[in-house]
This record gives structure tokens, C-alpha cells and sequence, in this order.
């Protein structure tokens, strides 16, 4: 198998319509993980390179440059993204696939979505959304939609691009302006996607994107006066850093933190399909989505079975390099990311579970230059166990057994998250009363995993404060404003004369 090469790209800051390197003068290397080869470089900005670019995002927001713009004049900029996304389509797929090392067809899905969703966003920002009310006296009573102000955008490694689109879609449709920071692991198609946001012709000082440490760009981001809103996905212990540095000016915050999703499997589920989307749900990504389902829970009749089954299966998956067309799963992001995930697997077996499968990073026929670990399994399993109620973030699946419709809810709920869920019945009256009692705010029947922009994104309890996508994603990147207008303009007579 042939690994595509290109030349190490040299990535810069976008500050103010312009390419900068960083006055720190630090460099970070960015690893393929599938082969540790050296696809990039990129700068580690400053505090004070931080707070420039959003001294700029503010002006610009204040200049009206883009806030003033009507919605249709927006819409036309972000439909000319997603054109030129399209275009690049193939170039932002490899390099997406050599940045982060998920496959090539999951990478090129991200990239298709990404398109849709600035075209989404293009379509819905023009849709009427203002309101008027009927009130007391000579008085025209109307509420408004206006933007933020400042938006600071930081977004997590697993999904580069898309998630980045995500974000930065809605809040330019609404009339923001940005402040992006991609994560420092994968800032490769990030720096592309701002290469066609210029291209497009967006203002300059309308979107900026710095990159460097979390504890300096993203703290000074979260802790800025002059950031209106601050939207990260991510760990919850960062989100929990980013809620107290935003307290400073009671800032918006959207927060997309972790989860350890339930995929409930009932008895009168269709065996083949359950199985099947429950290999869907933690291997797909290679178990790096904050959605996976990384706890199977199993009526206990059917639990035998659909362990062997399942097992016989996770034990035919393919790891190998996103770009090689005979791989199944592809790398985990980095060696730290792979160290975290072996030490919950050694965690798991001190714990008392049954290793069922996997367990180990691979190796062989050339897999030791990347980073990558077969598929992990573990059985006999309790809810106190780390690994049952810890987000390992990793090609790692937990499978408990359950006696009846009331335990499988406990159990589901029976974690600090709420993100997502799936329930597995033909019953279709337990299916829709178990997933209703399923305390998670991305859910499906029968199903697992896909997800669409026009629907809300975002959990419950630790998994996250607000919503993306959907008409909500336009939500957290508006204020909302009651306008009162005296029809009868003359003295209210309050006061004597």
C-alpha cells in the first residue's frame, strides 16, 4: 500500500485579513498519525496575538462591515464557500484523512456535510424570524434577532473540519464576527477552510483563527471582555475552565463536552441489526465521537448471544490506515490519545471485567510507525467499574446485562453524562417509552449515529450547556431584543405640569 505524501505545509495565524506567523517563534509539529510522518507545522500564538485578534474582531463587528449586511447579503458569501468546499472536495478529504487518521470515507462524509452546512445556514438565515405582539394602548410590539457581537470558537480534534464549520457557519450567517481556534493536534484543513473564506471575499478582520495552546489562546478567548460568546466542544473538565473564565463578563457559553452513551439492546430487537449498529456506534471514528456508544446494555436472555456474535465480529474489523482501502478503522489521533486509551484498557482488567477482545495496540504488517488499537471488548461488567462510567474516548465498548425494561433506564441514566442513546426493539411503543426516559439530548430508535444539521446537537447534565444545528445553532449566536413603538406620540401626562 502506497501512503500519499505532500509537502510539510507551513500554517500561519489569520489576523485582520492577513497571514502571520507568531511572534513566540514556537513551532508545532503535526503528526499523520497513521505514521507519525510530518504533514505540518503551526504556530503557537500569544496572549497578546490573542487579544489583537479579537481588539479586530470587535472593530469589525462595531464597523458593521458584515453585522450591517442584510441576511440575503451574507447567505451569498456563505453559498460561495460551499461551492469552492465542493470543489476542493477531494484535496480536503486526504488531507483531513492525514491530519486526524480516520478513514478516507468517513473523511470525505465530513467534508460533504461541512458544504451543506454553510448552505444550510445560507437557506435559514433568511427565513423570516422576527415577531410582533398585541399589547395595551397606541403601541406596536415587536421582537427582534441580532448578533452577539464576538464570537470565540474553539473546537476539539476528532473532527477538524466539520465541527469548525459548525460553529463558524451559523455565526457568520447571523452577523458575528470570529475568533477560531482550531485544536493544536489537527489544524491542517481548519487553515484550508480559512484559505476559502478569503478566497470567498469575506472582510477582512470578519473571521480570524489563531492557533496554539488551549491554556493560552483558549483561556484568553474565554476570558476576554471583548468576547461576547465563547462556544467550545470538548472535554468536560475544559468545559468546566472555560465556564469560570467566562463568568468574568457573564459571556453566552454553548458547551459540547463528553459523554458514555447507552445503546440499550431489548430481546425482541432484531439480533443481526443490533449487533451491527452496535459495532457502528463505538467503532466508527475508532471510538473518538463524543456521541459513541460506548455502553451496550443487553437483555439478559439475549446477552449470550449477542455477545458472541458481537465479539466473532469486533474481531474482523480492519485497523489499519485511513487512506489504505481495505481499512475498517483507522488510527487514534496522537500517542498521547493512544497512552489514555491503553491505560483505561489496563484500568478495565484491574477492575475484574472480562477482556473479550482486543485490548492491545497493533503493530503489525507496518501499523507500529502510527497509532493504532484493535478493537476492545469488555464483558462482565459493573456500574461502578471507571470504565463503565468514565469517558474513555477510544475503540472501547462495555456491555452490561439487564433484567427488565425499568433496570435497562437505571443503568442508561446511571452515569454523569447525557449526550446521546439508542434503544433496540421492535416494540415500538417500549422503544419510544424507554428512549423518552433516556436522560440524553441526541437519541435513536433502531438507529445510531447519524447526525443532520437541521437537528439540534447537544446533551444533558454534564454533557453540556445549549444546542448546535439545526435552528437552534442560529439561537446561540443571536440576542434577542423587545422593541416598543408608541403610535400616539404625545405626552404621557405622568407627572403635573
Amino acid at each position: 500500500m502506497t501512503i500519499l505524501k505532500t509537502a510539510v505545509l507551513d500554517l500561519k495565524n489569520y489576523i485582520n485579513g492577513k497571514w502571520q506567523t507568531s511572534s513566540s517563534n514556537e513551532v508545532v509539529p503535526v503528526i499523520n498519525p497513521a505514521t507519525q510522518e510530518i504533514i505540518a507545522r503551526a504556530p503557537r500564538a500569544t496572549m497578546e496575538e490573542t487579544e489583537t485578534a479579537i481588539s479586530v474582531a470587535k472593530a469589525t463587528f462595531e464597523s458593521g462591515v458584515w453585522s450591517d449586511l442584510t441576511a440575503q447579503e451574507r447567505a451569498s458569501y456563505l453559498f460561495k464557500i460551499a461551492d469552492i468546499i465542493d470543489e476542493r472536495a477531494e484535496e480536503l478529504t486526504i488531507l483531513e484523512t492525514m491530519d486526524n487518521g480516520k478513514l478516507k470515507a468517513e473523511a470525505a462524509f465530513d467534508i460533504a456535510d461541512a458544504a451543506s452546512c454553510f448552505r444550510y445556514y445560507a437557506g435559514l438565515v433568511q427565513h423570516p424570524d422576527g415577531e410582533t405582539y398585541q399589547v395595551p394602548g397606541p403601541v406596536q410590539a415587536m421582537v427582534v434577532r441580532e448578533p452577539v457581537g464576538v464570537a470565540g470558537l474553539i473546537v476539539p480534534w476528532n473532527f477538524p473540519l466539520l465541527m469548525s464549520v459548525w460553529k463558524i457557519a451559523p455565526a457568520l450567517a447571523t452577523g458575528n464576527t470570529i475568533v477560531f481556534k482550531p485544536a493544536e493536534v489537527t489544524p491542517v484543513t481548519a487553515t484550508k477552510l480559512f484559505e476559502i473564506i478569503e478566497e470567498a471575499g469575506i472582510p477582512k478582520g470578519v473571521a480570524n483563527m489563531v492557533m496554539g495552546r488551549g491554556t493560552v489562546v483558549g483561556q484568553t478567548i474565554a476570558e476576554s471582555k471583548d468576547v461576547d460568546i465563547v462556544s467550545f466542544t470538548g472535554s468536560t473538565d475544559v468545559g468546566r475552565s472555560i465556564m469560570r473564565a467566562a463568568a468574568g463578563n457573564l459571556k453566552k457559553i454553548s458547551l459540547e463536552l463528553g459523554g458514555k452513551s447507552p445503546n440499550i439492546v431489548f430481546a425482541d430487537a432484531d439480533l443481526e441489526t443490533a449487533v451491527d449498529y452496535g459495532l457502528f456506534g463505538i467503532f466508527f471514528g475508532a471510538g473518538q465521537v463524543c456521541s459513541s456508544g460506548s455502553r451496550i446494555l443487553v437483555e439478559e436472555s439475549i446477552h449470550d448471544e449477542y455477545v458472541k456474535r458481537y465479539v466473532e465480529r469486533a474481531k474482523k474489523i480492519k485497523v489499519g490506515p485511513g487512506l489504505a482501502s481495505d481499512s475498517h478503522m483507522g488510527a487514534i489521533v496522537s500517542e498521547a490519545q493512544m497512552n489514555g486509551i491503553l491505560k483505561y484498557i489496563e484500568i478495565g482488567k484491574q477492575e475484574g471485567a472480562t477482556l473479550a477482545a482486543g485490548g492491545y495496540r497493533l503493530v503489525d504488517d507496518g501499523l507500529d510507525k502510527g497509532f493504532f488499537i484493535a478493537p476492545t471488548v469488555f464483558t462482565d461488567v459493573t456500574a461502578d467499574m471507571r470504565i463503565v462510567q468514565e469517558e474513555i474516548f477510544g475503540p472501547v465498548v462495555v456491555i452490561q446485562k439487564f433484567k427488565n425494561e425499568e433496570e435497562a433506564i437505571k443503568l442508561a441514566n446511571d452515569t454523569d453524562y447525557g449526550l446521546a442513546g439508542g434503544v433496540f426493539s421492535n416494540d415500538g411503543a417500549r422503544a419510544l417509552r424507554v428512549i423518552k426516559k433516556v436522560r440524553a439530548g441526541i437519541t435513536w430508535v433502531n438507529d445510531y449515529h447519524p447526525t443532520y444539521v437541521e437537528a439540534p446537537w447537544g446533551g444533558y447534565k454534564q454533557s453540556g450547556i445549549g444546542r448546535s444545528l439545526g435552528k437552534y445553532g442560529l439561537d446561540e449566536y443571536q440576542e434577542i431584543k423587545q422593541i416598543n413603538i408608541n403610535l400616539d406620540v404625545k405626552p404621557i401626562g405622568w407627572f403635573p405640569n
